[in-house]
């Protein structure tokens, strides 16, 4: 199951830049200058930066995807030091 939701914030490429150096010790990582990619064991989460949003897709192949939505957006707030807040849709 995908998820996908859009955080209000115009620092969305630091945020996300964070969370992949955050992360990159644990997982496997790509990064362009569009796009950055976390590789979990079981899901693929993605991270576009726009000029007001942070794009975020997680392709879940667990059907638990509320649990790793919570996740990302924990340690998206943890980075970003402020409280998102996501309304997330399932594909």
């Amino acid at each position: 199951m995908n998820s996908t939701t859009q955080i209000t914030t115009i620092e969305g490429k630091r945020i996300s830049k964070r969370l992949v150096n955050h992360w990159k010790h644990k997982f496997e990582v790509a990064e362009t200058d569009t796009y950055s990619k976390i590789f979990m064991p079981t899901a693929t989460v993605t991270l576009t930066p726009q000029q007001q949003h942070l794009d975020i897709l997680i392709e879940n192949q667990q059907e638990d995807v509320e649990r790793l939505e919570q996740v990302v957006i924990d340690h998206l707030n943890r980075m970003a030091q402020q409280e998102f807040t996501a309304e997330w849709e399932h594909r």
